[in-house]
């Protein structure tokens, strides 16, 4: 009989669901860059300077915790987004160069637009 030094401990946190960038369909593009907030995150991940570095947390500032996780999944369900953890810390980022090859300056065109709207809410994020 083996040890319980032996036994195999079940992953404990669960697998993000990322969609391959082949199937992502650009209603639920629009449909997850209709929201201010999404916006605000997307334009926020757009300024940030250290790809792949954007703490989840950083953007309370936006929303509460529960409300964001919320805008992330949306975000990452829709293709735009990619989420990774570390330890307990989640990380954001944008799929830029998958979704510039899936839809040609879509991306780009969308966070400058978003820049010059004043009712996009925007942040700082700290690394």
């Amino acid at each position: 009989m083996s040890g319980a030094a032996d036994a195999i401990i079940p992953e404990v946190m669960k697998q993000l669901f990322h969609p391959e960038i082949e199937d992502v369909l650009p209603a639920d593009v629009f449909a997850a860059l209709g929201d201010p907030i999404r916006l605000g995150i997307l334009v926020s991940l757009a300024d940030c300077d250290e790809v792949d570095k954007a703490r989840c947390g950083a953007f309370t500032q936006l929303a509460s915790p529960s409300l964001l996780s919320y805008h992330f999944a949306k975000l990452r369900e829709a293709g735009i987004t990619r989420s990774r953890a570390e330890g307990t810390v989640r990380f954001l980022s944008i799929r830029r160069e998958e979704f510039e090859r899936r839809f040609p300056g879509l991306l780009d065109s969308v966070i400058e637009t978003a820049r010059r709207d004043p009712s996009v809410p925007r942040i700082k994020i700290d690394v």
